[in-house]
């Protein structure tokens, strides 16, 4: 029996409906960003009003915020700590209703005051939303501008150009605001700036993925770079626990905040026999002097933060996997003494041996996936 005959017209079709559904996504990450932001909007300003409208009460201010956190943690999950919330403070002084409410449209004054005295009450989250042009990202990269004049510039620019956070971080990083205030040419570099770099396009996949929107709608935050990295970190975990019951498994992917970057470590281990934790890091190329800095600011935070009472000082475990050259490196240097090192050394593998089932796996996964020309299967 023959097969119908495809429409003609089939591949305008097609590319209707792809285009149909890419916009979707787009505005489904939009959405979800801008109600994020005028969310926290909203609770900056209630903490603000709280604190009787700003005025200089720290002590009560720290309490009302420590509070908050504990009971929003519990209820929300990750992303209302004090840190968090004491952000959204913030966030809400740097954009009062005045700014926000100026930039969006020609209303008269009275529909302006009409709008402040509303949003004073209990606002509407899905018109509030309409007045954040960009996502929380990029407010929280400008919170970091401290020059007010300069903040309000890249604010400006990111708007006028369409910046992802990328190159708003870029754009920051590299003094944009000052070096065009000493530029002879100014309209040459407003140009260039809006030019864009392959690792700037933003997928909508990668939107809703931002670390802060899934704390924020209470996501699970596990992902890979590839289909190889990931299946290293599955092979590497089954590795350790088989290598007998010192190795107790914590989590994967496992995302830490510093500052206004995010980071996520690969494995998270506690070794029973230590008693401390064990961080992983694996890297898809040759071990470099990056990789162990990284490492030690992993084991500063995990100390800080992850570390509970009774336990000794975490260690890490950076694994490089350059094709033919797979390497293994302890960070053992945050040790309080030699004597605590060497007893680490005894009880922990052999870096040796673990660069060798690291090199094994690898070639057993490329030639998995090249057999079955599929990609990697776990």
């Amino acid at each position: 029996m023959s097969q119908p005959a495809t429409p003609t017209n089939y591949d305008t079709i097609h590319a209707g409906i792809v285009g149909l559904l890419e916009n979707a996504r787009r505005l489904a990450a939009r959405n979800v960003n801008a109600l994020m932001t005028a969310s926290y909007w909203e609770i900056g300003r209630r903490i603000v009003e709280a604190e009787q409208g700003g005025q200089e009460r720290a002590e009560y201010g720290e309490r009302l915020i420590r509070h908050l956190a504990d009971d929003l943690t519990t209820r929300f999950g990750r992303g209302f700590g004090v840190v968090n919330l004491s952000q959204m403070r913030r966030f809400y002084l740097a954009w009062p209703p005045e700014q926000i409410f100026q930039t969006l449209s020609e209303k008269s004054s009275t529909d302006k005051l009409q709008t402040l005295s509303a949003i004073s009450a209990v606002p509407e989250l899905g018109d509030l939303s309409q007045h954040f042009a960009l996502p929380w990202s990029a407010y929280v990269r400008l919170l970091a501008v401290k020059n007010e004049q300069a903040r309000a510039f890249y604010e400006t620019e990111a708007m006028r150009c369409g910046w992802s956070v990328r190159q708003l971080d870029r754009q920051i990083n590299s003094q944009f605001y000052e070096r065009i205030a000493l530029s002879h040419n100014k309209v040459a570099m407003l140009e260039k700036a809006g030019q864009t770099e392959p690792s700037d396009n933003l997928t909508p996949e990668a939107a809703i993925k931002d670390p802060f929107v899934l704390e924020f709608l209470n996501l699970k935050d596990e992902y890979s770079e590839s289909d190889l990295e990931d299946a290293l970190i599955q092979h590497l975990a089954e590795f350790l626990l088989e290598l007998g019951d010192d190795f107790a498994f914590v989590g994967r992917q496992r995302r830490l905040r510093l500052d206004d970057t995010w980071f996520r470590v690969d494995l998270l281990f506690f070794h029973r026999l230590l008693k401390c934790l064990v961080v992983i890091d694996l890297k898809i190329g040759k071990f470099s002097y990056t990789d162990a800095g990284q490492m030690h600011l992993y084991l500063n935070y995990a100390r800080e933060h992850w570390m509970k009472p009774g336990e000794n000082p975490p260690i890490g475990l950076i694994l490089c996997t350059a094709k033919g050259a797979a390497e293994a490196h302890y960070a053992l240097d945050n040790l309080p003494n030699k004597v605590l090192a060497a007893e680490y050394r005894t009880a922990l593998p052999d870096e040796n041996l673990l660069a060798e089932e690291l090199e094994r796996s690898r070639r057993e996964l490329e030639a998995r996936r090249l057999n079955s020309g599929k990609g990697i299967t776990e």
